[in-house]
């Protein structure tokens, strides 16, 4: 199964491309006991967004595929939580870490989307 967001770009390489994005940023986050901590949630459920769109796309049925879509839309969300923390607590307020909270509102919307519609397609 290919999957593609609505613009056509692979959902892959665009949760791929997230994954490497929330590691660097990660990495500029301060070295104190909440910059640790911070860093350690957000980088466990920002790169296993990815992993579970990868792992979907090799699912042996249609149950299994969403169910794997499910998982990395709960990652997704609990990603978007903890870069809002960052922000809101002026960890980090700098316009790529702005521009990440952006991108995994728009993940967020794009896996509910291919979930939605397989389901849909599945009852038919």
């Amino acid at each position: 199964m290919r999957l593609r967001s609505s613009k056509g770009e692979n959902i892959r390489e665009r949760t791929f491309r997230f994954g490497v994005r929330i590691v660097k940023m990660v990495n500029r986050l301060p070295r104190t006991t909440a910059g640790f901590a911070l860093g350690s949630q957000v980088i466990r459920s920002g790169t296993a967004i990815g992993a579970n769109v990868e792992e979907a796309d090799a699912a042996e049925s249609k149950d299994d595929f969403i169910h794997k879509m499910k998982i990395a839309l709960k990652e997704a969300q609990e990603t978007r939580y903890w870069l809002r923390i960052i922000i809101e607590s002026e960890m980090l307020i700098d316009e790529e870490t702005k521009a990440l909270l952006k991108e995994c509102d728009e993940i967020v919307r794009i896996l509910h989307t291919i979930i939605t519609n397989t389901i849909v397609k599945m009852s038919q």
